[in-house]
């Protein structure tokens, strides 16, 4: 039924800045959510190939320490570029599965040099094609210190059976005006990433849902001092300060009047599966839609550039 939509919620962890095994171990879990009927599956914020957990316990901002610079190039080295066809073998599961896919990446672009990374949101439709690259806005705190900032062109929203699907990066979803953005585009299932915490997702999944009146998607990932690989950049001297649990999870699904269908689940490694009823949409717009009846472009309005920000632009 075109009103009725299967999602997967993978709360996996990744194998911490292996690009290669953490593809293997996404792959895994996109046919095991396509065996168990899903047409949508969502990866946590920057899972490909894992959130820079050092710099809060190794001092990530004091200038030339080989900890932090060595981190940061093996970190720059393991993420990925789509223009290399490194996502491939993922386009071609959701193709194959007729799945349709939000994954976190960190993206080492090779539009703006090839040199620095982005946190940036995959969405793959289910004939398996990449249909925006959403680069964080505004990278939060200490990942301004390795992520660099994105721009506007993954502001988009993309069909999915009766479904509007968009989606944001960790602490952009605290950011009102790109909620406007998605919304004004039709939003009506948000999807919101994350790196892995009970204390992100556990008020702003039903806030949002009641903001905009959509389901909302809150996926984190899992990460623990176990999952870091034996072959990781000084990784006795990174983990020494850190806590045993860096990520609990805390995914968790929001209806559109902003009460939980599914709610957090913590210290759980694993798929979480729901069906999601497009008919509750339009019944919670009946009072309240904040880019419809109740919204006043003419006294305010929202100015958006989607443009794709490069440095260099050649005129041959």
């Amino acid at each position: 039924m075109e009103n009725l939509l299967n999602v997967a919620l993978a709360q996996i962890a990744p194998v911490w800045l292996a690009k290669s095994s953490t593809i293997e171990k996404i792959e895994d879990t996109i046919i095991e959510a396509a065996q168990n009927k899903s047409e949508l599956i969502i990866f946590g914020e920057a899972l490909l190939p894992g959130y820079p957990f050092w710099l809060a316990y190794t001092e990530g901002a004091a200038w030339d320490l080989n900890i932090n610079k060595e981190l940061h190039g093996h970190y720059v080295k393991n993420a990925v570029q789509i223009e290399a066809g490194e996502l491939d073998t993922i386009c071609q599961l959701a193709k194959e599965h007729a799945i349709a896919i939000y994954l976190g990446i960190m993206e080492r672009a090779k539009d703006r040099g090839g040199h620095s990374i982005y946190c940036s949101l995959v969405y793959i439709d289910a004939e398996g094609k990449i249909k925006s690259v959403h680069r964080k806005l505004q990278p939060t705190y200490d990942e301004r210190l390795t992520w660099a900032p994105g721009d506007g062109n993954g502001l988009q929203v993309h069909p999915l059976k009766q479904f509007t699907v968009g989606g944001l990066n960790c602490w952009e979803n605290w950011m009102p005006l790109p909620r406007a953005a998605l919304y004004g585009q039709g939003e009506n299932l948000h999807v919101a990433v994350w790196p892995g915490n009970l204390n992100n997702t556990k008020d702003i999944t039903r806030f949002i849902a009641r903001e905009s009146r959509s389901y909302v998607i809150s996926v984190s990932s899992i990460m623990t001092k176990t999952d870091f690989p034996a072959d990781t950049p000084h990784l006795n001297e990174m983990i020494e300060k850190m806590p045993s649990v860096l990520g609990n999870g805390g995914s968790c699904i929001a209806g559109p009047d902003g009460e939980w269908l599914l709610e957090p689940v913590v210290n759980k490694e694993g798929l979480l599966y729901h069906t999601l009823d497009f008919n509750r949409v339009y019944q919670e717009r009946q009072n309240f839609d904040p880019v419809g009846h109740y919204s006043r472009p003419d006294v305010t309005k929202l100015s958006v550039n989607r443009e794709r920000q490069t440095t260099v632009e050649f005129k041959d």
